[in-house]
């Protein structure tokens, strides 16, 4: 059965039981699953502190049972978030002896780091993983994706290749690449390196999904591996004639 369940024409949209938003960041938080009464974002319930998945889905959403998912509202009730300063917050910064919460829709925009692979640890503002390479982006460097000026200087939104250290890009853009590329085609937009590079934009917190390219879905590029086989010459030279040479397949 699906996690998933369609709502009525005109029914209000139900809202994420952790993060309390009913529309939210598909590409951060995933997408949002309803079952048996149970309503939340993918990304919400893996990053949700002490909030475990089990090897059985039954009753429950991908793993996540219902019990677990009630004790981490209430425990979320009891917290604030260190970005919106609402309750509700059930994320905690992995640093030993920080307190710090907040919500997953929240941590962008606070600039929290989340990483999306097992463990799925996130940081707080303070403690989230910086870059470490020594580079300083030339004037008027633009991000090669969008075409648009960068800071001048690595930040939060600002990120850098380790390689080459001279391809400089938005953290919205490069999302949006790694997205698009998956984990078997995601590269530096410069340099092409894929071994480093995907390491250190995994510790910055960009979401790769480990799948097939997007370019690659429904056979898009099918009709590219198809080969001509119909001469369009107004005077087919062939000297057996169009339809023989059809026949043969010797047009290309």
């Amino acid at each position: 059965m699906s996690d998933r369940k369609q709502e009525r024409p005109g029914a209000r949209e139900p809202a994420c039981m952790l993060c309390r938003r009913a529309e939210a960041d598909p590409d951060m938080c995933g997408d949002k699953l309803q079952k048996g009464g149970l309503c939340a974002h993918v990304f919400c319930m893996f990053f949700t502190t002490l909030l475990f998945q089990q090897e059985t889905d039954r009753g429950g959403l991908m793993g996540f049972l219902p019990r677990d998912l009630l004790i981490a509202v209430w425990r979320a009730a009891q917290k604030c978030c260190c970005v919106c300063g609402q309750s509700g917050a059930t994320i905690m910064c992995c640093m030993e002896n920080c307190d710090r919460w907040f919500h997953l829709p929240c941590s962008k925009e606070g600039g929290c780091g989340n990483l999306y692979v097992t463990p799925f640890g996130s940081f707080c503002p303070e403690h989230r993983p910086e870059q470490e390479v020594e580079a300083t982006p030339e004037p008027d460097t633009v991000c090669p994706i969008c075409m648009e000026p960068v800071e001048d200087r690595k930040t939060f939104t600002t990120l850098v290749c380790p390689t080459c250290k001279r391809a400089w890009f938005h953290r919205d853009c490069i999302q949006g690449q790694a997205l698009r590329a998956g984990a078997f085609y995601f590269q530096c937009p410069l340099c092409r390196d894929r071994g480093e590079f995907l390491v250190e934009m995994f510790i910055l917190g960009i979401r790769v999904p480990f799948r097939q390219p997007a370019w690659e879905d429904n056979d898009a590029f099918a009709d590219l591996g198809v080969r001509h086989g119909q001469c369009n010459a107004r005077d087919c030279l062939y000297p057996g004639g169009r339809e023989e040479a059809e026949e043969q397949g010797l047009q290309g």
